[in-house]
């Protein structure tokens, strides 16, 4: 990777900004594998020519997919940027530069039924559970339920269902706090299925799969108890990669169409609030999305709410719904 004191600068203001290691490392290779290739040429990176920028957008479209390319553009002009902010570039070369851009796809969403058939499977589980294994299949089928009713009731980021912890869980109030993007705080709510599905496994689950790490260990070696809600099958936290395995075995199961992953239940959570009659910015909010604009796209996936705010608000839309009733 490059060397360039400017990439250097560049790294650290995005640790200071608190963005996600993921996010600093993905930054780190693009620009450095652009600023790597703008040297070879002989090429001063503050003022590269319309032709180099061209011939380094073509080597990208080659060898990565659309949206790899569109992510490697967006960490290159983000550093551009950094530096003519600093004072160490005139500007961004690649402003006047038209760049590919991605459709804009609209997320895939569950209906309702389907939510209760992926929920159905982990009740299935529970009823089948065996009596001489310890109660492990007990507590694996109840943390399965707990994890689909509070990523549904709280349209959580798969990341941010894997750290939540147990001292950011209040069960009474239906609340539980998470970190988002950017390290930032935010209240999920919980309903009352969520909260008793979680009630349940905390009482029943937890303690089992928790007991299984501690007996793997002497006890003079037994480390602090996870803080995370959600364990493994060996009692520690459940990571990221396992939450996205056990909703695929639960998917599969349910017959629910392929690619359903644990971001489409947070795009059902927001497309079922707006269906329901949700206001667009509290979604925004419970979502933790800074711009509204993010939120907006929900909007075109929830055609209930489209036709309810047609029927309110155009003055003639009532009596053109009765006209078609009749």
């Amino acid at each position: 990777m490059s060397d360039d004191p400017a990439l250097e600068l560049f790294l650290r203001s995005l640790a200071a900004r608190d963005l996600s290691v993921n996010t600093q490392r993905s930054y780190a290779t693009a620009v450095g594998a652009y600023l790597d290739w703008i040297a070879a040429r002989g090429v001063d990176w503050r003022s590269p020519a319309r032709s180099e920028l061209r011939a380094y957008l073509a080597q990208l479209s080659l060898g990565h997919a659309r949206s790899s390319v569109a992510q490697r553009l967006a960490a290159i002009r983000s550093f551009h940027r950094f530096a003519a902010r600093v004072g160490l570039s005139a500007g961004d070369p690649w402003g006047s530069l038209a760049t590919p851009r991605l459709p804009r796809r609209l997320p895939r969403v569950l209906e309702v039924s389907e939510i209760e058939r992926l929920l159905a499977v982990a009740e299935a589980d529970l009823a089948a559970a065996p009596a001489d294994d310890g109660g492990l299949r007990v507590a694996l089928a109840l943390r399965d339920r707990a994890l689909v009713e509070t990523a549904y009731a709280a349209g959580l980021r798969v990341s941010e269902l894997a750290g939540a912890a147990l001292n950011g869980l209040d069960l009474r109030r239906g609340e539980l706090r998470v970190v988002g993007k950017g390290r930032k705080e935010r209240i999920g709510l919980l309903g009352g299925p969520a909260r008793r599905a979680l009630r349940a496994y905390l009482e029943d689950g937890r303690p089992v799969l928790l007991e299984r790490r501690v007996g793997r260990r002497a006890r003079s070696e037994e480390e602090p108890e996870p803080a995370e809600i959600f364990l493994n099958h060996r009692g520690a936290a459940l990571g990221v990669r396992g939450l996205r395995y056990r909703l695929e075995r639960l998917r599969g199961r349910a017959g629910l169409p392929v690619g359903v992953s644990p971001h489409t239940l947070r795009h059902s959570f927001a497309t079922h609030l707006l269906d329901g009659g949700a206001d667009l910015r509290v979604v925004q909010e419970l979502l933790g999305h800074e711009s509204l604009a993010t939120t907006q796209v929900y909007t075109h996936v929830s055609p209930t709410r489209l036709r309810s705010a047609y029927l309110q608000a155009h003055p003639r839309a009532r009596r053109e719904e009765r006209a078609v009733k009749r």
